[in-house]
């Protein structure tokens, strides 16, 4: 009896996490960053290296800070919705954070695809990632003015989500700070 209620009990356990797993956003994972400021860091602009660009660039104004890549297949997805967001919506600065990437290739990926940040951080080695709490590529942070991390969102940016989640945070941030 004993031998039939052992794999019976792992088998429910097994169906309970699952079921919980179902009812869960895969997007959503707690960040400890969120209403924290962005961590510094320098880094070299993307498409000339000679200009190092600053967490300091991003404050001022609210913002998005994307992290892309060109090996990644859903940054592909989502960039049209963010050259979208750009030319409808110039009063919000988009800037990229391009991460483990090769140079060459992302200038030729903006260059074909379209570009629409104000600046690109080229963060060759990941560590600006790593520090930003970075899980898997892409990635969207909304910032207040201060450069303070508002949302964090995990996977592709949609249509959907830019419309019912990040145009309204930022337009109640934008409001909040007239």
């Amino acid at each position: 009896m004993f031998r039939y209620l052992v794999p019976l009990l792992v088998f429910g356990s097994l169906v309970l996490l699952f079921v919980f797993g179902l009812g869960n956003d895969p997007s959503i994972v707690p960040t400890p960053f969120l209403d924290k400021p962005v961590p510094e860091f320098d880094l070299p602009q993307l498409k000339d290296p000679a200009v190092n660009l600053s967490s300091e660039n991003m404050k001022g104004n609210i913002s998005l800070l994307n992290v892309w890549a060109t090996w990644c297949i859903p940054c592909r997805y989502e960039h049209p919705v963010l050259v979208q967001l750009a030319k409808t919506h110039e009063d919000i600065a988009i800037y990229g954070l391009n991460y483990k990437d090769v140079r060459q290739d992302a200038i030729a990926w903006l260059d074909q695809l379209g570009d629409p940040y104000d600046d690109v951080f080229f963060d060759e080695t990941g560590r600006v990632g790593i520090d930003l709490g970075v899980y898997g590529i892409p990635e969207t942070f909304v910032l207040d003015r201060n450069g303070v991390i508002r949302y964090k969102h995990i996977g592709p940016v949609t249509e959907a989500t830019m419309t019912h989640t990040i145009l309204p945070l930022i337009e109640q941030l934008q409001q909040s700070a007239l």
